[in-house]
């Protein structure tokens, strides 16, 4: 009998993990989804489709999760257009000032998502900061009610996962040789051409990791939109989390759960499609 090579005992752990805490889920809530609703618990004994046919038929859930897609797709553009200049930065920096770009970058990720969002409700307040000093430079004229909207919302996400996507584009552009640059500027290429034709394909494996890791972040976060989008801006967790621990209905909190994450990986499956080619060129 031959014993298993040590390099797959080693993996054993990690598959464990994966089974434990994602398949074995996964494959409950999947379950879940089928069953039909209780009288007494949460779900039944019998299986049945009427919770998805409730959610596609019902034009409130559609609006709901496009919401929750758009607004998850809004905040990973504008962490991509933030992000990248300051990556930019960072991967040229040395020394004390590479240090202090990386604490400005990753304070958000030091403080409570709690404690961001109270600063935030306090910010965007009638009588915040915020108001009183568009108010004192004569920009508005009365307080703008900038709680419970979805562009706060879309803020507040930004400031959080700007790190996420800072990190991997940085991380590609220290890896770009200045030779490269260099080359091609003494060949007579403008600085546009440059960037175009050599920096931005060349950081494309930084922004792609950190384009899906905001993107999927942004469409099950719950905290934030729950806190600063209260009950007059719905998201889909918002939803999934009323139904589980509020009504108890767990079957459609499942239902609702398995759509925003086949949604979420259908999003995920188009880009990296439209992409492909930009990934083979940075590669070659």
């Amino acid at each position: 009998m031959r014993l298993p090579k040590p390099r797959l005992l080693l993996a054993v752990p990690a598959i464990a993990l994966i089974f434990v805490f994602m398949i074995l889920p996964i494959t409950n809530m999947a379950e879940m989804s089928f069953r039909t609703t209780g009288t007494s618990e949460p779900f039944g004994e019998d299986y049945t489709l009427a919770h998805y046919s409730r959610i596609f038929g019902d034009a409130y859930y559609w609006g709901v999760l496009v919401r929750s897609l758009l607004t998850a797709a809004t905040v990973t553009v504008l962490c991509l257009l933030v992000s990248y200049p300051i990556a930019w930065h960072m991967s040229k920096a040395k020394g004390m000032k590479a240090v202090f770009l990386y604490a400005c970058i990753a304070s958000p990720l030091m403080t409570g998502v709690l404690v961001r969002n109270f600063g935030w409700m306090i910010v965007a307040a009638l009588n915040g900061p915020l108001n009183e000093t568009l108010m004192a430079l004569g920009i508005i004229e009365r307080p703008l009610r900038l709680l419970f909207t979805q562009g706060l919302v879309i803020l507040a996400l930004v400031h959080v996962f700007v790190p996420f996507m800072v990190l991997p584009i940085n991380n590609a552009l220290r890896n770009i040789s200045p030779t490269l640059i260099e080359a091609s500027t003494s060949m007579g290429a403008s600085r546009r051409d440059v960037f175009r034709d050599i920096i931005l394909p060349l950081s494309f494996p930084g922004i792609y990791p950190g384009v899906i890791l905001v993107y999927v972040l942004a469409v099950a976060a719950f905290v934030t939109p729950a806190l600063l989008g209260g009950q007059m801006v719905s998201y889909m967790p918002t939803l999934i989390i009323g139904e589980l621990t509020g009504t108890f209905q767990w079957p459609f909190g499942s239902a609702l759960a398995i759509v925003l994450s086949l949604s979420t990986v259908i999003v995920v499956a188009i880009f990296t499609a439209l992409t492909a080619k930009l990934m083979e060129r940075s590669k070659a």
